[in-house]
């Protein structure tokens, strides 16, 4: 193997052991053993555990935020409703595809590492600007997507955690879902909460 071929195999050696047992119960001769190399080559290559942890989180933050602003970004030009969908169901895509990956970032992390927050904060800026942009095109204050977004984007997060084990109904049926419900509760934006009517549960 080159040397980055041999890194990029420590790392996916990592990620389903940090996926299996968490960052606290994981070792680097536990990660040496299943990669086939001494500890001094892992250790060469990330400087220990807590750089092993960083370049994991790193590759795996970078992937699923790519691919929900490949979602948002390259249909900018779609029906806000669309946008939602392509975004939800993207998080969705991510959990489905890379399950060892998500469970590393939505797991307890090493002080310092504010990782599935930080992550979450860097989508909801992504939506916020397509939130925004809907806002004030509507005559409704741009200033109240910053809330919205971070709501959808806990409300598919949240959902997408516990996608994780149920496995049903289908994802693009979750998806669907969730933006059923979100863009029913967007109607009303506009509205005051409390002057907004009760039905079709009160």
């Amino acid at each position: 193997m080159t040397g980055s071929e041999r890194r990029e195999q420590l790392i996916e050696v990592a990620r389903a052991l940090f996926a299996e047992k968490g960052y606290a119960a994981a070792s680097i001769e536990e990660v040496a053993q299943r990669g086939g190399v001494s500890k001094p080559v892992v250790y060469e290559h990330f400087g220990g555990k807590e750089g092993l942890y960083a370049a994991v989180v790193s590759g795996e933050m970078r992937h699923l935020l790519d691919d929900i602003t490949s979602a948002l970004s390259d249909h900018a030009d779609d029906h806000p409703r669309e946008l939602l969908r392509r975004a939800a169901e993207a998080f969705l895509g991510y959990v489905d595809a890379n399950a060892g990956g998500f469970r590393v970032l939505v797991r307890d992390s090493p002080d310092g590492y504010g990782t599935f927050s930080s992550l979450l904060g860097d989508i909801a800026g992504q939506v916020e600007h397509v939130l925004g942009r809907e806002f004030a095109s509507r005559g409704i204050d741009a200033s109240l997507a910053a809330l919205y977004s971070q709501a959808l984007v806990g409300m598919v997060a949240l959902t997408g955690q516990w996608w994780l084990d149920e496995r049903r109904p289908h994802r693009d049926e979750v998806a669907a879902h969730l933006v059923a419900l979100a863009w029913h509760g967007l109607s009303g934006i506009g509205t005051p909460p409390e002057e907004q009517g009760r039905r079709p549960f009160g």
